[in-house]
């Protein structure tokens, strides 16, 4: 996603996990099926000391990430995420993080944002259309902002179900029982729900100041 002259509209279709920790680690997963880059999951780390990480799979997207938030450190490695639909979990495998998370039922913010009919759910201007109300109903949570590098984002839910329990080691170090995202993350203009859960989303970034041609792949097969 390096930016030319033209401007460019990226747009990113998955899911994204926030989570804290009872050690005060929070972590923000993405499990994304469509992206420029075809599908990846990515782990953002905030440590209890304010510490802000980055896990990405590769190069490319460890480069285009960083431009778009904010990270003391980057790391390539390997990063799985595998939702195992039958169970309700997600295991997570990312350098030194090994976690499980637990999936609940849908929150009352998931049945909302279901009663947005299909063909507006993804589009910037419903996510700007949303943003005062989730800053009044979720605190910490926007969905329209100012990006690093002159990039634009927009957060389109489309669907949220809670956390209900995590279990999460990073390295040799239990992080312990499942918390609220508190304090908000810090790696962009907006948090993850306070709440811990699991929330599908449409992320457009319009890079150059102004939105152009639209770029996505479609997921691998498996993904």
């Amino acid at each position: 996603m390096v930016p030319g002259r033209e401007a460019t509209t990226w747009r990113f279709d998955g899911h994204i996990a926030g989570v804290g920790t009872a050690q005060g680690t929070r972590l923000v997963v993405g499990r994304w099926r469509t992206s420029p880059w075809g599908s990846f999951s990515d782990v953002m780390v905030e440590h209890p000391d304010g510490t802000r990480l980055l896990l990405a799979p590769d190069q490319r997207v460890a480069d285009e990430v960083a431009a778009t938030y904010v990270f003391d450190a980057v790391h390539v490695v390997p990063v799985v995420v595998g939702a195992d639909r039958s169970s309700r979990t997600w295991r997570i495998l990312a350098g030194p993080l090994e976690a499980t998370l637990h999936i609940g039922a849908r929150t009352s913010v998931g049945h909302a944002l279901r009663l947005v009919p299909g063909a507006l759910a993804g589009r910037p201007a419903t996510a700007a259309a949303l943003d005062p109300v989730a800053r009044v109903v979720l605190p910490g949570v926007r969905t329209v902002g100012s990006a690093s590098g002159g990039r634009t984002e927009w957060y389109a839910a489309r669907d949220q179900h809670a956390v209900t329990a995590v279990e999460a080691r990073w390295g040799d170090d239990d992080l312990g029982e499942l918390r609220d995202v508190d304090p908000p993350t810090r790696f962009g203009f907006s948090s993850t729900p306070r709440r811990p859960a699991v929330t599908r989303i449409t992320t457009t970034v319009a890079t150059g100041g102004t939105a152009g041609r639209t770029t996505t792949a479609p997921a691998r097969p498996g993904h």
